[in-house]
């Protein structure tokens, strides 16, 4: 019982990390020092560490010997690699999910359309962002590939490091983040729930990769 409760301890410790890193709360680059951490989240050193060294594992924080532990910075060439790695995964996955979608599920699909339209007209950026984000991971869940959604969420997780080094350190990436607003996206998210709907995994995925194509195009103007 004693380890268990350890083991909770320390995942709850991680999972705040984490979560505060993605929030923006620990900006790309500041220093993640043991003892504030411990007394932030009220933890003991052990389960902060621990956390430290899993999230270095997810390559959201650097560590080195006998220095505190860092947020990362995501540059143009890496945040382009990831996004090339994401958009081969994401269409499998999209040619997996048209293989396996069912009739529910296509209604489904064609409702969340109707709320990314909708969200679209209204401007809401907020909204918007939401139901992009509950689009992907429906694919993934269509699609069944464990594996390959386990590798995005940690790919996502990456990637967001960029959106936050643009609010933080550079001003241009936000050109970029542009084009997964609804004036740029909405069409290739539209063109992906229609060709799932349709069962077509080859029309699914290249639907899906010319949607991160996109993307790829906006960050390859940001090299310097």
């Amino acid at each position: 019982m004693a380890e268990t409760r350890v083991d909770d301890v320390a995942g709850s410790v991680l999972d705040s990390i984490r979560q505060a890193i993605l929030d923006g709360r620990f900006a790309p680059g500041q220093r993640l020092v043991e003892a504030e951490l411990c007394a932030r989240y009220d933890a003991p050193r052990g389960a902060v560490r621990a956390a430290l060294i899993e999230l270095s594992h997810e390559r959201l924080v650097e560590r080195s010997h006998n220095r505190s532990a860092v947020v990362r910075s995501v540059s143009p060439t890496e945040a382009i690699e990831i996004t090339e790695v994401r958009m081969c995964l994401e269409g499998l996955c999209a040619a997996k999910a048209a293989e396996r979608v069912t009739e529910s599920e296509v209604q489904e699909l064609r409702a969340l359309a109707q709320d990314m339209r909708r969200s679209a007209m209204d401007q809401d950026e907020t909204a918007y962002g939401k139901l992009n984000a509950a689009l992907h991971v429906r694919v993934r869940d269509i699609a069944g590939q464990s594996v390959a959604a386990e590798t995005l969420t940690r790919l996502r997780a990456q990637a967001a490091l960029t959106r936050l080094n643009a609010r933080t350190v550079q001003q241009q990436y936000r050109t970029a983040l542009r084009r997964g607003g609804p004036q740029y996206s909405l069409p290739d998210h539209l063109a992906i729930i229609d060709e799932i709907c349709a069962r077509s995994p080859d029309g699914a995925e290249r639907a899906m990769r010319r949607h991160w194509s996109n993307v790829i195009d906006a960050l390859q103007a940001l090299k310097p």
